[in-house]
């Protein structure tokens, strides 16, 4: 029976996004991970669900070269309630930006360093067309994620 919990959060306003968002969760929920894993939007997520959580990995676009207005709404929200509680928590991210994605992951790395949330790897940024193998990268980056979270790794 799992006892950790992934949080997902994703953004995903397109049918595109809301294939990365269920990429997220397959991999999240392979066979061989024990571990449970809740999928929310950015606006039904509060606090006591990142209060909750052993983990987090954050999905988002980017719109004019920042996150969505719903990811940075999820933040402040969330912000103070869990600033306390949650330092060190693993923290997984992955962009769907059109551009470069630059402006979005030096925000999201600004926030996440007030919060000290621990980043497992490197933002994974889905540059470009839309290309199908961006489903495969977002499964295997939350297969890690939960996989590390549930052998204590992370």
């Amino acid at each position: 029976m799992a006892t950790k919990t992934l949080l997902i959060v994703a953004h995903a306003p397109s049918p595109n996004t809301e294939k990365l968002a269920q990429a997220a969760y397959d991999g999240a929920n392979h066979p061989d991970i024990d571990i449970n894993v809740i999928l929310k939007s950015p606006q039904d997520t509060q606090p006591e669900d990142v209060l909750a959580a052993d983990a987090l990995l954050l999905g988002t676009t980017e719109n004019l070269a920042y996150m969505a207005g719903l990811t940075k709404d999820f933040f402040d929200r969330c912000y103070y309630p869990v600033l306390e509680e949650k330092q060190g928590m693993p923290f997984a991210l992955y962009i769907r930006a059109g551009q470069d994605g630059t402006g979005t992951k030096l925000a999201m790395k600004t926030i996440t360093t007030g919060l000290r949330w621990e980043w497992i790897q490197e933002a994974l940024i889905l540059q470009g067309e839309w290309q199908e193998v961006f489903t495969e990268q977002v499964e295997e980056l939350a297969m890690t994620l939960a996989a590390g979270v549930e052998a204590g790794i992370y």
